[in-house]
């Protein structure tokens, strides 16, 4: 991503969070579905690391920092308005000295981005890829950030088949508001790999959404 395209790209993250921050939380449970469940899997161990990317409010990492007490969290978010909100729930939840946050862009994420000079254990996309235009970097950046055996752990959007057709369309429309397209090549390639004891995949009713928790050893992680 050029310096211009990033600069962009954040710009347009601030106009469109800039109000929606206030309130996102409390929308975004009718429609985000799937987060608390991939929050339930991840079985982190004590010392691991996790970053989730597109972190927003911090929602995410505040109720794993609940969950898995002994791990070290950070977040990373385009959006400077976004991180405001995040840092103010951060320290509201008296976790300031386990969740450490960062502003910057997908493509670009290295361990080195939080300050970090060890590879991290966990990489968490949750309905953020579906809003990353360079979302095959994303990922490709995510496996090169991973310690061996790590695992990224992605819920996003389906390719909402199993919707009846104008729910689907009226969806679709919806979200393109928001810069947000379902990943269906994601999706599509998932269900082809064959399956391993490294990876659980689920997709929910609807085919609204998907859940993967994987090793970056699929193909589509690795190639940007």
């Amino acid at each position: 991503m050029s310096a211009r395209t990033a600069d962009s790209h954040a710009l347009l993250m601030d106009r469109i969070y800039r109000t929606q921050r206030r309130f996102y939380d409390a929308t975004r449970k009718y429609y985000l579905f799937g987060r608390d469940r991939l929050i339930a899997d991840l079985a982190l161990q004590p010392g691991e690391t996790l970053a989730e990317i597109g972190c927003g409010t911090a929602r995410n990492l505040i109720a794993i920092a609940r969950r898995y007490p002994e791990t070290e969290l950070y977040g990373l978010d385009a959006s400077a308005e976004m991180l405001r909100t995040a840092q103010a729930a951060v320290h509201r939840s008296g976790l300031s000295d386990r969740i450490g946050l960062a502003q910057g862009y997908a493509e670009t994420l290295t361990p080195e981005t939080f300050a970090l000079t060890k590879p991290l254990n966990h990489i968490v996309f949750s309905y953020s890829l579906s809003m990353i235009a360079d979302w095959r970097g994303a990922l490709a950046a995510a496996t090169a950030a991973l310690a061996p055996g790590g695992l990224i752990h992605v819920v996003d959007f389906g390719d909402l088949k199993g919707l009846p057709a104008p729910a689907a369309r009226m969806l679709r429309s919806w979200l393109a508001q928001f810069h947000v397209v379902p990943r269906e090549a994601l999706l599509s390639a998932l269900e082809a790999d064959p399956p391993s004891p490294y990876r659980r995949f689920k997709v929910l009713p609807g085919r609204y959404s998907f859940v993967v928790s994987a090793r970056p050893d699929i193909p589509i992680f690795r190639s940007p």
